[in-house]
């Protein structure tokens, strides 16, 4: 039988740095900066946002002009009138178990949220980055143990201060800023975003997204940065 040689692994940062299309990000980082300089949004950079200051979501509309914006494309800066698509802030499954639970006391498995991951994991294998049931009420054990520490602190740690660090703040609540400086909502850090509110507090680390150019050219990032 002949020797089959198989190909090293890949360490697993260096795989994670692929899929999060980190080369791509430090290129951006460097056009960025080159034409805006220190005003210029750092890719996956973590800035500081009042959670109840946010009312809107950002709405993708390809057609329209309003590109369906992943974590990928974090830091990037455009132009056109995407930011313009947008819609009120309304209540999601996630919202609404985070308040059965922590509110009213409701087990993690007797919410809908609990129910509807259990069943994608049975039909599709994952949800959530949870492969079982089991990484499931681990998930929630561990949200347990982030809202007492809010509650406890009054803030969120940023991802650089989490046992999972990656890169910057990326993971973390997902939010685009508009033309006029404002941030809109956007997929991810769904569950941290909403401890947030429902805990009232006022500054929250998130990471950036995308920004309008006008944003950017006006210098508005600023008020998203803490000075060293």
């Amino acid at each position: 039988m002949p020797h089959v040689i198989h190909p090293p692994l890949l360490p697993q940062n260096i795989v994670r740095s692929i899929r999060a299309q980190v080369p791509r990000k430090a290129l951006r980082d460097l056009k960025n900066r080159a034409h805006f300089g220190a005003a210029a949004p750092l890719s996956d950079e973590c800035i500081y946002i009042d959670p109840r200051a946010i009312t809107h979501r950002y709405v993708a509309h390809p057609r329209k002009g309003a590109p369906n914006f992943r974590r990928t494309d974090s830091g990037r800066i455009m132009t056109g009138d995407w930011d313009r698509s947008t819609a009120p802030l309304t209540l999601n499954i996630k919202d609404e178990a985070i308040r059965q639970h922590f509110l009213m006391g409701v087990p993690w498995k007797q919410t809908a949220l609990f129910a509807k991951l259990s069943r994608d994991i049975a039909e599709k294998g994952i949800a959530d980055d949870c492969h079982s049931v089991d990484d499931l009420r681990a998930r929630y054990e561990r949200m347990d143990r982030l809202f007492e520490e809010a509650a406890r602190t009054r803030s969120l740690r940023p991802r650089n201060a989490l046992p999972d660090y990656f890169r910057r703040e990326h993971g973390g609540i997902f939010v685009h800023i508009d033309r006029d400086g404002r941030a809109i909502r956007s997929g991810g850090g769904m569950h941290r975003f909403a401890i947030a509110r429902l805990l009232g507090l006022t500054e929250v680390p998130a990471q950036i997204g995308v920004v309008h150019f006008d944003a950017v050219r006006n210098g508005l990032l600023t008020a998203y940065r803490r000075q060293a």
